[in-house]
């Protein structure tokens, strides 16, 4: 085994069990190794393929009902902010998602106000989420809502939203080199979701 593929293995377990994000689970898989901090890591498509590994073969038996009801969840929130064109992405998306993953959306707005304005309306009461720059280095409002958890989760959903400039929704749902895209609209979550619907 490569030792690219022994740190993306480690990192998948991480994020798979405990519910580290994949930056910090990738340190900590090097010092988990006994790794030099220096050890250039795995790709994120690599840690992806361990993650999709490690579920199939500890998590088979929940991991596909906690997705299920993660994207449900998601599906609600894309359509309550329709007005911003929402984009899921991340976990939900990919199909890696279970009971510790958070939700992550793009939103859209000419005023990087307006998407909080509109939570506050929907009597919601956002909190600053980290800092953080879109494609052409400007600062990044993120707000974060925790939802309660839903059926079999014992803790809550934390609901990340990332307010961009209009122009970056050009092109975002292209798919990449391997046909497979890295955010989606309501309407493909909907097929997604029926899709495993499908015996």
């Amino acid at each position: 085994m490569s030792l690219e593929l022994e740190i993306a293995q480690a990192s998948a377990r991480l994020i798979a069990e405990e519910g580290m994000p994949w930056g910090p689970a990738k340190q900590r898989a090097l010092r988990d190794l006994g790794l030099p901090p220096r050890t250039a890591l795995p790709g994120n498509e690599l840690v992806e393929e361990a993650l999709r590994e490690h579920l199939s073969l500890f998590q088979a038996d929940t991991q596909p009902a906690e997705l299920r009801t993660l994207r449900e969840l998601a599906l609600r929130w894309l359509e309550r902010l329709a007005e911003f064109e929402p984009l899921l992405v991340g976990a939900a998306w990919r199909g890696t998602a279970n009971r510790f993953s958070d939700l992550h959306v793009e939103l859209f707005a000419d005023d990087p106000k307006a998407p909080e304005i509109a939570l506050l309306n929907l009597g919601e009461n956002p909190e600053p989420g980290p800092q953080g720059r879109d494609a052409r280095g400007q600062d990044l409002q993120n707000l974060v809502i925790w939802l309660r958890p839903p059926p079999g989760f014992q803790q809550p959903v934390a609901l990340h939203l990332a307010v961009l400039d209009p122009r970056e929704r050009r092109g975002a749902l292209l798919p990449d080199a391997r046909g497979q895209t890295w955010r989606g609209d309501a309407a493909g979550l909907r097929r997604r979701l029926a899709e495993s619907d499908t015996p």
